[in-house]
């Protein structure tokens, strides 16, 4: 059966195994406890994309994939070595290390799919990312 990323989300267990869940709203509203079992593995998911991102967000499991299918995206990096900006058109993707804090300014509307390991996961307010 197939699975539009956007309104499924699938998570793939450390031991292999895979589920789809409700993503979008409900899956972000979930209980605490229940999204504890999300903390093993990697969560994949789309997003739609038409303003900067309100947080900026930290992964230490695990690095990230991002792919841009669609838009114009500036991926910023806080980087050891100071801040870096990444600026994909059309389609590409990157890899965000893990425990490295990132956002995103939208230049154009976008969709943007993802593979992340969230166990950990941290947010921050972003202010003028």
């Amino acid at each position: 059966m197939p699975l539009m990323p956007e309104e499924t989300y699938v998570h793939l267990a450390s031991d292999g195994t895979s589920r789809a869940t409700p993503g979008g709203p409900a899956f972000w509203s979930l209980p605490s406890a229940e999204m504890d079992r999300f903390d093993e593995g990697w969560l994949i998911s789309e997003f739609t994309c038409d303003e900067d991102w309100k947080n900026w967000e930290m992964h230490p499991g695990g690095d990230e994939f991002v792919y841009l299918l669609s838009g114009e995206v500036e991926i910023h990096l806080e980087l050891p070595s100071g801040p870096m900006a990444t600026h994909i058109v059309g389609r590409g993707a990157m890899l965000i290390p893990r425990g490295i804090w990132h956002t995103a300014k939208v230049l154009e509307p976008s969709r943007m799919f993802f593979v992340t390991q969230g166990k950990g996961t941290q947010h921050r307010p972003a202010s003028g990312a």
